[in-house]
């Protein structure tokens, strides 16, 4: 039971939570429309991508 995820698996939940999670903050921070929200949550996807692929 106390196995890890493989850092890909690891790697993916951390770009998914972060697009997920920068999208519902900016909807409720009264973004105008959802895409609009979504685009928030495609800048910390780029961010978190950025950090998996400079993490050693």
């Amino acid at each position: 039971m106390g196995e890890k995820l493989p850092r890909t698996a690891t790697d993916l939940v951390l770009l998914a939570a972060a697009f997920a999670l920068a999208t519902i903050v900016a909807e409720l921070a009264g973004a105008a429309n959802l895409g609009t929200a979504m685009t928030f949550g495609v800048l910390a996807f780029a961010a978190a991508l950025i950090f998996v692929l400079l993490r050693p």
